[in-house]
This record gives structure tokens, C-alpha cells and sequence, in this order.
């Protein structure tokens, strides 16, 4: 069941739209933000409450990348997988990851920590290779500078 609190940030970002199923990725983003998630169960809750059917605003939530509709780890790691990134050494960041954490994309570390989960772009090619935790970019990434980085998350 959408909490009060939920109910109430999403009626308070629908004032902002004319018409009430034009808030569904907000209306998925402030769930996914309390409970880390969307579940079935949530996201039949979230269309009733802003009037669409469970299957459209499914559609929406797998059109969009970062909305997850399984558990993750406290903390997604996105690795740009993009052209740039590819030429610019992702491999070698992608391995060192994988390796590091002990998991490869779509997995969860054994302490809930971490998510590895690939992007197709981060739109910032200009430092390539690039990834984002949890909102933050980091940009011009080696294997050596990664310790550093996820070191931040612990």
C-alpha cells in the first residue's frame, strides 16, 4: 500500500501536470526512492492511484533504466557502455568491476552493497570511460581510480 507520504509527494507533483497518468515516472520515482524499488504489488498501486492500467505504466517503468523492478543494492553502479566509452578503455573497467565486487551486470554484491548494472549513455563522452553512483558521475575512470571511488560508498 503507497504510504502517506508517498500519496503525498506524488498529488503534490501532479499539480504540475494537466493531466493525473502524466506524473507516472515521477509518481515512480518518489516509490523507488522510499522503498528502493518498484514491485509488482507497488506499481499496481501507483497506476490506480494516477488512473492507468498496471501493463501501461509497466511499459513505462521498463522503458526506463532507472527504475528497477527487482531489488538492488544500497548503492547502483551504471557503467557506460557507449561507443565512447568502449574505445576509451570500458572493457578494462567493466573486468575490473566484475572482479572487485564478485558480480557480474544485473547482480548484487553478497552484502546488499553494491549493483553493477550496464548504461547505454551518460552523456558524457568528453571523459570517457564514464559510470554513475547513484546520481554521481565519475568520468576518465582506471582500474586504480576505482578503489577510491567505491571506497566513497562504503
Amino acid at each position: 500500500m503507497l504510504s502517506a507520504a508517498e500519496r503525498e509527494e506524488i498529488e503534490q507533483v501532479l499539480k504540475h501536470y494537466p493531466v493525473r497518468d502524466s506524473v507516472a515516472i515521477d509518481a515512480l520515482k518518489i516509490v523507488q526512492r522510499h522503498r528502493g524499488w518498484i514491485s509488482d504489488e507497488t506499481l499496481k498501486e501507483v497506476a490506480d492511484f494516477i488512473g492507468m492500467t498496471p501493463a501501461d505504466l509497466d511499459g513505462v517503468a521498463t522503458f526506463y533504466n532507472l527504475l528497477f523492478r527487482k531489488p538492488v543494492g544500497r548503492h547502483v553502479i551504471a557503467l557506460c557502455d557507449s561507443v565512447s566509452c568502449w574505445i576509451m578503455g570500458y572493457e578494462g573497467i567493466r573486468e575490473y568491476l566484475s572482479s572487485k565486487l564478485g558480480v557480474g551486470y544485473g547482480q548484487t554484491t553478497a552484502d546488499g552493497r553494491f549493483t553493477l548494472l550496464p548504461i547505454v549513455c551518460l552523456g558524457a563522452c568528453d571523459r570517457a570511460p564514464v559510470l554513475m553512483v547513484d546520481g554521481d558521475t565519475y568520468g576518465g575512470l582506471t582500474p586504480a581510480g576505482l578503489d577510491g571511488i567505491l571506497e566513497r560508498y562504503r
